[in-house]
Order: C-alpha cells, then structure tokens, then sequence
C-alpha cells in the first residue's frame, strides 16, 4: 500500500527518534549483558543449556579449542613477541569476545595488549582495515591470567560473519612460564616480533606455526545462531590429517549444514578433540595433567562454553589404542555413561557415536577389535545416549569392515582424509540435535 511521505521536518524527528532508540538498546545490551559487575560479559563461561535464546540476541561459542598441554620448550613463554592466532568464525554477530587461558601456566601470564580484528583472506595475518579492536579485560587495557586460570574479555562492537576469519593477537612484555596451547590446530598461525598487537598489515608476522597459544575461545552476540554444538572428541575430531587450514574437520563440515541446510538447528559447532585423549585416564603427571581424560575436562571443555545445548561424543578408540590393558568394553561404557549423567545434571542433549574402525593401524592387534565391537553394540543399543550416530558404519570397508573404506582412509588405517571427515558430518541426523536429554541410564 503506497503511503504519502512525511513532510522533511516530520522526517527528521521519527529518524531521530528511532536513533536515540537504536542507541538505548545497544546500551542496555552492553551494560546489562556485555558489561561488568554481575553480568554475564564479566563472569567466567557458564552452560546455558535450558534457557531459552533471548529474542534480541544472546552469547554463543562461536569457536573454540580444548587446551591439550603445555608447549614444549617454553619455560620462558613468549615474551617480547605478539602471537596472532588465525581462527574460523562460525557465527555471525554483532560483537565478540575471547577467553584465554593459563591453564598450564607456572606462573602469572601479563596481557599487556590485545587485540581482534577481522582477517583480510581467510588464513592472513593482515586484518580488514577499520575492524581492528583493542581489547580491555574488566574494563582495564592491560590484564595478567593467575596459573591454572582463565580470562574472558570484555565485549567490543565488531560485525563478524559466519565463515570467516579472525585474527586474535596477544602480546606480553615478560616471561610467563609454559605456553597453554593446543597442539594440532591445522591452522597456521603467526608470530611478530615486539608490541604489533593492532598492526592491520600483518608484514611483521613472518613466523609461522601451527598451534593456537593462550587463546581457548570465541564468543559472538547473536540474533543468528540459537545454541551451540560441542565435539567433544580426540585426535578424528581435531581434524588429524586433514588438509591444513581447508577447515575440514569433520566439525567443521556440521556446522556448514547447519548454515545451510533448510530447517535445521541454528547451532554453532564448537571443536573441542584433543589428540590422542582417552575417556577414562589422563597422560602421566603432576596436575593439571597434558592430554586431561574426558572425564576430567568435561566441565572446563563442555560445560563452561557459551551457548551450548548439544554435545556430539566421539571418545573411546584411544581407551583401546593407547591403554593396552584396557581389554574391558565396560568400563569405557560406564566412562561415557558418567560423562552423559554430568550433560543431563546440566540439561544438556548427547549424541553418541560409535568408535571407528582402525585395523591395519601401527600397532594395533585383534584383542582390541573385540573391545571396540563390544563397545559398539553397546551404543548402538541405545542404553548410552540420546541419540546414536554410526561414524563406525559411514567409513569402514564393507570388504574388510575392521578397517577404514580406502576412499576415506588418510593414509594411516585410523584417522579419515577430507573425504571421510565429510561423509561423517554427513552421517550426523540432524534432526538428533533437537529436543530434550531423554536417556535413561
């Protein structure tokens, strides 16, 4: 229906109005949810697995990555140097915020500049110009994380789009003591020497590595995405042998159909594999140990991310692997089964998946394929999750179903190639990350 327009004056007064509007909204947005005091920005990550999302937008883990050890051969940290973590951004939004970690830190980590911009290409240093955003931790410029802690920024105003890059840069002046990382990032990222926290160009970033340092999280304020999905795995959900920065995890394939597919969930999927990481035990040493079991990481990797409503579970195959022992399918089961009791406490859906195949792998031996059939058709029984997705049956040979199909194998017999990573995104019912906990165990 065409509408006579207002006269120029009456024009100006109703666009000034809906500005001063705009303006009290984004206020009460950022001191009410993205400020300091008792709000969420200022509190560390909580679960918000029954809430209902906000109709205006709320937080949601929009990246993220489980923190697998201290880095070797870093007593001193980094100290002198910027680190530029390059991460894949799942989430559009209006503005983002960060978590970084000391988790494995020996003594207290200084932030004295930080940094997020947008990259300029997808795995360049450079940033767009005009998105560079200094960030403040309660309010202050300058911050230092306690060791075994964690440190979650203050909002900054900042479009991002879903499939993008983001450059996320932390420089500290002094030694800090061993470097929180996650080893098998499948990303590079940069280093430059001195303070070029905000330096759009990124020429001084000639040092390459393929690591994320500090830097555990990415939170997005939405009106886009309703929740998130954390997997929760190891080495196969970390994307081993994947093409490097292709994005090609097999987390990485979910949340593209989650962009895209008509009618499913708007959920981010939040990556949280660590190589080689079992259910039931840790790697030798003092705490807070390398490579922390699934049972003990699971409220620091799963429960304290933002947003999150599902978990899609891929442990167990190194239970088997790694522990040769470990000849007992039902204790890895009772492990899954106590990680899906802590899901429910918190109201949160868990999808199972069974262990995938690795006959012909180094090292592995009959005995062990016993275990993992057992293991299987226990999940597949439903006596374990919510839901139950088959990577066993979506990658292995039907020739030879101990061992991978070829067209998906990377060349090792245990973790799939590009390929395989897809076809297992695939196999994931999409329509199983709905609904309620319901799994009565």
């Amino acid at each position: 229906m065409n509408r006579p327009p207002l006269p120029r004056g009456t024009a100006y007064a109703v666009l000034a109005a809906l500005a001063a509007v705009v303006i009290l909204v984004s206020t009460a947005i950022f001191v009410g949810v993205g400020g300091h005091g008792q709000s969420p920005a200022a509190r560390p990550h909580e679960a918000h697995g029954t809430a209902a999302p906000a109709a205006s937008g709320e937080w949601v883990g929009s990246w993220s990555t489980a923190p697998s050890g201290a880095e070797p051969n870093t007593r001193r940290g980094y100290p002198g140097l910027s680190i530029r973590n390059v991460v894949h951004n799942g989430v559009s939004g209006t503005a983002a915020r960060i978590q970084l970690s000391n988790l494995y830190g020996a003594q207290p980590l200084p932030v004295t500049h930080a940094s997020l911009a947008l990259a300029s290409a997808n795995g360049s240093p450079a940033a767009v110009p005009g998105s560079m955003r200094r960030l403040s931790f309660g309010g202050q410029p300058t911050a230092t994380i306690p060791p075994g802690q964690t440190l979650l920024s203050d909002p900054v105003q900042l479009a991002v789009t879903a499939g993008a890059d983001l450059l996320v840069t932390t420089y500290s002046p002094t030694p800090s003591g061993p470097v929180t990382y996650q080893n098998q990032s499948r990303q590079t990222s940069y280093v430059a020497h001195g303070d070029q926290a905000e330096d759009t160009r990124g020429a001084g970033y000639t040092t390459k590595f393929q690591a994320w340092r500090y830097l555990t999280a990415v939170d997005v304020w939405s009106q886009e995405a309703r929740g998130a999905v954390v997997a929760f795995g190891d080495s196969i959900t970390v994307g081993y042998n994947s093409t490097p920065g292709a994005n090609h995890r097999w987390p990485d394939f979910l949340a593209a159909r989650l962009r895209s597919e008509p009618g499913a969930p708007r959920y981010s999927v939040l990556n949280e594999g660590i190589s080689g990481n079992r259910v039931l035990l840790s790697n030798a040493g003092p705490p807070p140990a390398n490579n922390a079991s699934g049972l003990e990481r699971f409220d620091r990797d799963v429960l304290s991310r933002a947003g999150v409503r599902v978990v899609v579970m891929a442990l167990g195959v190194n239970d088997i692997l790694r522990t040769p022992q470990q000849k007992d399918p039902e204790r890895i089961v009772a492990g899954l089964r106590k990680l899906v009791e802590r899901a429910h406490a918190r109201g949160l859906r868990v999808v199972g998946a069974t262990l995938t195949p690795f006959g012909g792998h180094k090292g592995a031996v009959d005995l062990q394929e016993v275990t993992r059939q057992r293991v299987n058709e226990t999940i597949r029984s439903g006596r374990v999750f919510d839901a139950v997705v088959d990577f066993d049956r979506a990658l292995r040979d039907p020739v030879d179903p101990e061992a991978l199909l070829p067209a998906y194998d990377s060349g090792d017999h245990l973790h799939p190639n590009d390929a395989g990573y897809r076809v297992m995104a695939d196999a994931i019912d999409i329509e199983a990350l709905r609904g309620e906990a319901v799994t009565a165990l």
